[in-house]
């Protein structure tokens, strides 16, 4: 039993060694693209900082998720952070199990550049939403009576670049429109869908995604339409610019990781050079170049082929 551990323990310290020296390799071509992504991710917190200050709080929207759904209450909010929390996390240990499992389909880097492209374009849409339109946020810490409902003006710009991390985030008013944790809740659902192996799972994660959205609205952290508007975008965003970007290579298939794959505006033209050169005869092997004389009417090769159509006649 311990030599079968130790040998099960030295394979999995292998397949470590073997998976991070291949993310590396990856990480050292793409890390510009999760940068990018990392600090866009700060932007989008600074902006919803910013129209917390434009927030001015007002009666509560009629709105029908609000009279389907019963009210969960202030001291129950957790409940849909929770959701959230799990997510997250499970979508995280996901996209690291290729160091772990010997059975994996995508590589670490690569999912995560592709995961950060459609949370950029989804977040850049929501800024613009509710910079265009500041309605009166239904959470609790945002209607009128709250001290947090309004933000003093800033006494320096430090105060706003900060943006009081964690808790300027989790208190903040103002950033509707467009519901942020389904924005992430539907980017990572969405990435399982096309690159996870597991159909229960698949089948488990649009159900979680389905209680997210009832737990927020019925949390009052959004309105419906918050909702709403983030499943219908996010899916569109996530369609098109996965239509964009090139395919993942299939590890299942046991491609070499450093065979990246190319964008469809690449395979044209390579499509189109490989067309070229077979029109040019330069894809033609050299062998077939050789010289041909015409024997008895048919066509045959020099060399061997006519010494040997000679001995036959002979």
């Amino acid at each position: 039993m311990t030599l079968y551990i130790g040998r099960e323990a030295s394979k999995l310290w292998k397949r470590i060694c073997s998976e991070t020296t291949t993310e590396i390799n990856l990480l050292l071509d793409n890390w510009k693209y999760l940068l990018a992504g990392l600090i866009f991710q700060y932007i989008h917190g600074l902006a919803a900082r910013g129209v917390h200050y434009l927030h001015r709080p007002g009666p509560t929207l009629q709105d029908l998720g609000f009279y389907i759904l019963p009210e969960l209450g202030q001291d129950k909010a957790y409940i849909s952070e929770t959701v959230f929390t799990f997510v997250f996390l499970s979508f995280l240990l996901w996209t690291f199990h290729p160091f772990i499992f010997k059975s994996k389909k995508i590589y670490t880097v690569l999912v995560w550049c592709r995961v950060l492209a459609f949370l950029v374009a989804s977040q850049i849409l929501r800024i613009i939403t509710f910079y265009s339109t500041q309605l009166p946020g239904p959470n609790y810490h945002c209607r009128e009576g709250s001290k947090l409902a309004r933000l003093p003006k800033p006494e320096s710009v430090l105060e706003v670049l900060l943006i009081n991390f964690p808790r300027g985030v989790i208190y903040g008013c103002g950033d509707l429109i467009f519901s942020s944790h389904m924005i992430f809740t539907l980017v990572f659902v969405l990435t399982y869908q096309k690159y996870g192996t597991r159909s229960f799972i698949k089948h488990f994660a649009w159900l979680v995604a389905i209680v997210q959205s009832l737990l927020i609205v019925a949390s009052r952290k959004h309105y419906t339409v918050d909702v709403v508007v983030a499943w219908y975008t996010v899916n569109l965003v996530v369609f098109f610019i996965d239509k964009k970007l090139p395919e993942l290579p299939d590890r299942s298939s046991g491609s070499s990781p450093m065979l990246l794959p190319l964008s469809t505006k690449d395979k044209d033209s390579k499509t189109k050079e490989e067309n070229h050169k077979l029109l040019n005869g330069n894809s033609v092997d050299p062998a077939d170049w050789r010289p041909r004389t015409q024997v008895n009417g048919k066509i045959q090769e020099d060399g061997n082929g006519i010494h040997d159509t000679a001995m036959n006649g002979a």
